[in-house]
């Protein structure tokens, strides 16, 4: 198939922004803000009682967080590039969370990686590139 009718000079691709499920909102705030420092961008809920759809950021880095039914599904595993693994590695672990102590590791892909689990099961792994 020719390849100009998938990709044409006018059409390019952007950022993409993962919705990840959770199942409750005091636990996901404690993950992704006070642990990964990530800000509320939005909040919304149909009506009181209605379940939460939450836009999170940090750096350039987004993410949705929905307690709607379908919109996700839980242990949804995810890469995200960082300029500093080890940085960020060493900020999560000094704030001693009980249930994360992330652990940097050299990949055989050439990468330095860490991978913590929210509490909904969604895997986030932080990579930054080895420098050769």
């Amino acid at each position: 198939m020719d390849s100009q009718v998938w990709h044409t000079p006018a059409m390019t691709l952007s950022q993409t922004t993962p919705i990840l499920r959770s199942f409750d909102e005091t636990l996901a705030r404690a993950f992704y803000l006070e642990f990964l420092g990530f800000k509320v961008v939005f909040e919304h809920r149909f009506h009181d009682g209605a379940p939460l759809y939450m836009g999170v950021v940090r750096d350039g880095c987004s993410l949705h967080l929905s307690e709607h039914h379908g919109d996700a599904t839980p242990g949804a595993s995810m890469r995200i590039q960082v300029s500093d693994v080890d940085a960020l590695c060493a900020e999560l672990r000094a704030k001693d969370c009980a249930h994360s102590r992330p652990q940097v590791q050299d990949m055989p892909w050439g990468t330095r990686d860490f991978t913590v689990t929210d509490p909904f099961g969604n895997r986030l792994t932080f990579t930054s590139a080895i420098s050769v």
